[in-house]
């Protein structure tokens, strides 16, 4: 059984057809949010970035919401491979103090989250904003209007207004959204991002020592699970939210991209590819989209992406016949081993994804490329 597929848009599909899958092809990685659903993507995600991506003509951008701003920072750091791992870990053994029958406080949950991100990232700015080959560029969402600040006297009215009107406005056009969320990028200074971002209100901050952990703690501040960060340096001031809210799996204008310089002995320029390790094949553009399965559908704007994602027959393999998911902590209740055991579990399992990927860019196996969905 297979356990990886993947899937590319035309001219993804085109110029794999032609060069296959070439490392110094590859210019941008991005990294969903999703939650516990991104763990499943850590084997691969080693092999990428400390063996497969080794020799690739920097630089390469790296894009992340959520889980995948962390794994995106870990991928950063000087040992990729041991980041990732220890990335990997700290998801899986995260427990948080709650009554019994209780969901843990969100500002508990944000104080331990985020004490946890101080540790791994505090006083490492420089070491990952020196990467010589990755560009890190970390996606928040903040909020407008009732959703500007939060707090106990303000969350109880003017955060669910705030939500209600968000709903509301997304059904109708995402664009529309932008009046309750704005995009906010904290992007590595040394090179912007090389695509265009004119899809939705959206600003640029640069990330520094002093934003650096307080932008990936926003990113993967879920609501109603993790309290907001406000005032990040260097930003403008407000509540900042998960990146996912505005930017569930980043599905953006990626072909709007330059291709790459000439290559020797070669006609065209060579072609700029989107790599995509993804936990399923479908790219959402809103964390409200999931709802709104006609935004489900690939666009021109993927033209030039290739996505990884685990196959539906090798996830029905795994513990509970699916994904990790952060229902689990709900599911498995007071009962953290067995969920902590459940998820180590699918991690092992999804060394095959790491190995078919190894195994089809060295020629040893073939794999079906499909066109997006």
């Amino acid at each position: 059984m297979q356990a990886l597929s993947v899937h590319a848009g035309p001219r993804a599909l085109a110029a794999l057809r032609e060069h296959g899958l070439q490392p110094q092809h590859v210019r941008m990685i991005p990294a969903a949010a999703g939650g516990p659903k991104g763990l499943v993507l850590n084997p691969l995600d080693q092999y990428l970035f400390s063996d497969w991506l080794a020799g690739a003509t920097p630089p390469v951008h790296l894009l992340g919401a959520s889980i995948g701003a962390w794994r995106m920072a870990a991928a950063c750091l000087k040992d990729p491979a041991a980041a990732l791992a220890q990335m990997a870990h700290d998801y899986i053994h995260q427990v948080y103090e709650h009554a019994p029958a209780r969901r843990p406080t969100s500002r508990h949950v944000s104080d331990v989250f985020g004490a946890n991100l101080r540790a791994r990232f505090g006083g490492r700015s420089g070491e990952l904003l020196d990467n010589p080959r990755f560009r890190l560029h970390v996606f928040t969402s903040r909020g407008r209007h009732l959703l500007r600040r939060h707090g106990r006297a303000l969350s109880s009215i003017s955060t669910p207004l705030g939500y209600a009107g968000s709903y509301a406005a997304n059904a109708l056009s995402r664009r529309w959204m932008g009046a309750w969320w704005e995009r906010v990028v904290f992007s590595d200074p040394r090179d912007p991002l090389p695509i265009q971002l004119h899809d939705y209100r959206t600003h640029h901050a640069p990330l520094r020592a002093d934003n650096l952990p307080l932008s990936l703690l926003a990113s993967c501040s879920i609501p109603s699970w993790l309290d907001p960060v406000h005032d990040i340096p260097g930003a403008p001031r407000g509540a900042y939210w998960d990146g996912g809210i505005t930017d569930y799996h980043l599905h953006l204008n990626y072909a709007s991209m330059a291709d790459g310089p000439h290559e020797p002995g070669a006609l065209d320029a060579a072609p700029a590819l989107v790599l995509y390790p993804h936990f399923q094949p479908t790219v959402i553009p809103g964390w409200l989209d999931k709802f709104l399965k006609h935004r489900h559908r690939a666009t021109a704007k993927l033209s030039n992406v290739v996505v990884l994602s685990p196959s539906p027959q090798w996830v029905d393999t795994l513990p509970d016949s699916k994904l990790p998911d952060r229902a689990d902590f709900e599911r498995y209740g007071d009962d953290a081993k067995g969920r902590i055991a459940a998820w180590s579990r699918a991690v092992r399992e999804s060394e095959r994804l790491r190995d078919e990927f190894a195994a089809w860019v060295s020629g040893a196996l073939t794999l079906e490329v499909r066109p997006l969905v």
